[in-house]
């Protein structure tokens, strides 16, 4: 179940702020469904961030743009991420984090206006590793993108995984970028490795998350227009810019 608890604005863009229940736990999230919307991408954060991360509202912002609805919630509730602020440990809980954003796409199943968009995730950090292992639970996933991800994370999952998958990493971010090369080669889909050069692994350089955001939006736009097909088992590397 859902409940609206009201209207925001972010830098210019309205959107609904909701609260979902899953379980016992309930998670605050952030709806943006533009007119006509020709698909959905459901975000999962990384490392101490949460619904309201500039970096990802950012990029949902520009899908809003392009006309592709957004869910943008926290994986962990206040009392977790108190807790995981000083030990750190719910952050790699893959596992958790997985299950929270598989529940969540249950609910967009569930919600009369969302119900008939075509799903995509956008994973940052651990959130990555989260998406993945949910995509590859949940065969109707139409498109992964993951932000300086660690999709390393995800373990054997990532063999399993069948919607089309965009890895993107900052050129200046060496460990991230070895670990998702390596990913890459173990995913049985349609994938690919964009490398941003110049940019670090949160994206803070001039110009380089708007490159995200293209890149993202490209991505989503030419997987959310259907069901996803049969996987095409191509892999490549790319140098963004």
């Amino acid at each position: 179940m859902s409940k609206e608890l009201r209207v925001i604005s972010m830098n210019g863009t309205a959107a609904r702020e909701l609260s979902v229940a899953i379980g016992p736990t309930t998670l605050r999230g952030v709806l943006r469904h533009p007119r006509g919307a020709r698909g959905m991408v459901l975000f999962a954060h990384g490392s101490g961030s949460g619904r309201l991360s500039p970096r990802n509202t950012y990029v949902a912002e520009r899908l809003s743009e392009a006309g592709v609805a957004s869910f943008l919630f926290d994986l962990l509730t206040a009392e977790e991420e108190e807790i995981d602020s000083v030990t750190a440990g719910l952050r790699f809980d893959i596992t958790l984090l997985a299950n929270r954003l598989v529940a969540a796409t249950v609910w967009t199943q569930r919600h009369l206006e969302l119900q008939d968009l075509a799903i995509g995730y956008f994973g940052a950090s651990t959130g990555a590793a989260a998406a993945l292992v949910a995509g590859a639970r949940i065969p109707e996933i139409a498109a992964v993108v993951s932000r300086g991800g660690r999709p390393d994370l995800a373990g054997p999952s990532l063999a399993d995984v069948r919607a089309p998958t965009l890895l993107i990493v900052g050129g200046n971010d060496p460990q991230v970028l070895a670990l998702n090369r390596s990913a890459l080669e173990q995913l049985s889909c349609e994938a690919r490795l964009e490398i941003i050069p110049h940019a670090t692994h949160l994206f803070e350089e001039p110009g380089t998350l708007e490159q995200v955001a293209s890149l993202a939006g490209d991505w989503f736009e030419r997987y959310l227009g259907g069901p996803i097909g049969a996987p095409r088992h191509k892999r490549s590397v790319r140098q963004a810019g």
